[in-house]
This record gives structure tokens, C-alpha cells and sequence, in this order.
């Protein structure tokens, strides 16, 4: 449905109308009352029905607002500009804002507290709750995303959908479940996006799937991010022990690869300065004690050898 624009007469024309109109009713009313003339109560009456009929014709738009004009079934056009206007009297307008809103994805609930014997006292009011579903790998997460929209397409909004608000919702609901199966939760050390390690990536394609959707309830989408990420209540332990052991791994992996480039470079110093000689024994010996030194979790015990290091 193409969205265009209407152009409606002054208000105050209108209202100007409105009035002479009400006067000329007085004035008869006064008159064949001051001459008691009952005939011209044939021409009070149709002009009362004119003056009824003519009073909703007045239209006030305001900025960022339109009204979308049917005329007994039949789209007339969009009135977009802002002021006091007056039209057809039988024109049947519908208010569309284009005001930027925002909501959350996520189905509502409502809380509710209650007493010790379990009577509700108070019904909260409704929040959002964040979707669950499964990633590309089949784990369980709870994701949630914002929204940021506005309607560029009064018609579209009006007559291609039943109730664009409920629509934008419903899909964004939709398109985010379908974003989520499509990506790893956390994929490190690889390439691959993920939820978790490629934010804008995902907020891009996001918003992309998402405008795909909308273009037939004429609605733009300016911003679409993921608000809340996180694994599913049920496996949530697991994946944080998973977590903690990989970053458990790469700690260790990282001090051994400092210690043995430490313990390189003592050699190298010793053996530059001639502080000692070492046979391969030695060597080996002196490796192993600065490994761990170097890789122990606690304090080093000091052990003194009265002797040498073959007796």
C-alpha cells in the first residue's frame, strides 16, 4: 500500500462555518419566536442536521503524527502535516504516530505477591522475560534484545497488518529465535561469530532480518542489540565449570610458556658469563628445580645440600 499525502482546508475556515452556521440557527430560532411564525421551523431543522454533521469534520495533527483518511471504505491519503484542518465530515481517520519507540523482546508475565496464608494481595504489573532458546549447538540460553522502531508508512501500517504494534513484537520475538539457532554461544579461539564474542555482528545482522520482516507493515528499524545473554538456568553450572577449566588451561599454558623462556635465558646467561659449568646432569637438574620454582602453585621449600649434587 503506497502512503499518500492529503491535503485538508483551514480549521479556522472551517470553524468559521461551524459558527455562522450555529448563528443562523439562532437568529431563525429568535425570529420565529419574536414573530411566532412556526413555518420557519422547516428550515431550522435541516440546518441543525448540517450544523450536527459538519462538527467532525475539524482535524488537529501534531508533530510526528499523521492521520491515515478512509472515505466510506476507501483510502483517500495520509494528512501528515501539522496544524488545525478541516475536511470531509465523513472521513473516517485513524491516528499513526511517527514517534521513534522502543520496547524488549520477551513474553510478559505478571508477579503477584502474597501473604502467609497464599491470598494474593497485590498483582504487580507485567515485565518482560527473556526467550529461551537453542543455539547452533543445540545449549539452552535465555537471550533478550532491544528494539528501536518507527512507522515511515501510515498506510502500510494501517491496512497491510491488523495491529502493527502487536505485529512488531511478534516478529521481532521471531526473528531473534531465529538469530539465536543460527549462532554459537561463545565460540574462542575461532573465527566463527558468536552471541557472545562479535556483538556488532550480530546486532547488524539482527537488525537486518528484522527490517526484512517489517517492510510490509511500513515500519523502519533504526537499532536492534542484544540487551541479555546468558546459558539457561539448568546447564548454567556446568557451562561455568567448562568455562572455568579452559581458563584454568590457558593460565597454566601461559605460565609454562613463560617459565621455560625463563629458565632458557638463565642458561644462556650463565653459560655467556661462565659463571659455571654445566654437564648435561646438571643442566637437567637445574631445569627441573627452576620449573617448578617457576610452575608451583605455592611457595618453594628451600632444601640445603651439604653435599654435592652426585653424593
Amino acid at each position: 500500500m503506497d502512503d499518500r499525502e492529503l491535503k485538508l482546508g483551514s480549521g479556522y475556515l472551517g470553524l468559521a462555518w461551524v459558527v455562522g452556521l450555529l448563528g443562523t440557527i439562532i437568529g431563525l430560532i429568535v425570529l420565529g419566536v419574536w414573530w411566532q411564525e412556526p413555518h420557519v421551523a422547516w428550515a431550522i431543522f435541516p440546518l441543525c442536521l448540517v450544523w450536527l454533521v459538519s462538527l467532525p469534520g475539524f482535524v488537529v495533527n501534531g508533530p510526528n503524527q499523521a492521520r491515515v483518511v478512509q472515505l466510506f471504505g476507501k483510502y483517500v491519503g495520509t494528512v501528515r502535516a501539522v496544524g488545525f484542518f478541516y475536511g470531509n465530515p465523513f472521513y473516517w481517520r485513524t491516528r499513526v504516530s511517527f514517534r521513534v519507540r522502543t520496547f524488549e523482546t520477551g513474553m510478559s508475565h505478571t508477579e503477584e505477591q502474597k501473604d502467609a496464608v497464599g491470598r494474593v494481595l497485590v498483582q504487580a504489573s507485567q515485565r518482560r522475560q527473556p526467550l529461551k532458546v537453542n543455539d547452533a549447538d543445540g545449549t539452552p540460553i535465555e537471550i533478550a534484545a532491544v528494539v528501536l522502531w518507527r512507522v515511515v508508512n501510515a498506510a502500510g501500517a494501517v491496512f497491510n497488518v491488523d495491529d502493527y504494534e502487536k505485529f512488531v513484537e511478534l516478529q521481532a520475538d521471531a526473528a531473534l529465535r531465529n538469530l539465536a539457532s543460527r549462532y554459537h554461544y561463545d565460540a574462542p579461539g575461532t573465527e566463527v561469530h558468536s552471541l557472545r564474542g562479535h556483538i556488532e555482528e550480530v546486532a547488524a545482522q539482527l537488525r537486518q532480518d528484522l527490517q526484512a520482516r517489517m517492510l510490509q507493515a511500513g515500519v523502519e528499524i533504526q537499532e536492534a542489540r542484544i540487551s541479555y545473554l546468558a546459558y539457561a538456568p539448568e546447564i548454567a553450572a556446568a557451562m561455568l565449570q567448562r568455562q572455568q577449566a579452559g581458563a584454568i588451561v590457558a593460565a597454566r599454558a601461559q605460565i609454562v610458556a613463560g617459565a621455560v623462556g625463563i629458565v632458557e635465558n638463565a642458561l644462556e646467561m650463565l653459560q655467556q658469563r661462565n659463571v659455571v659449568e654445566l654437564d648435561a646432569e646438571r643442566r637437567v637438574a637445574m631445569v627441573s628445580n627452576l620449573l617448578v620454582v617457576l610452575c608451583g602453585h605455592g611457595n618453594p621449600q628451600p632444601v640445603l645440600n651439604t653435599g654435592t649434587l652426585y653424593n
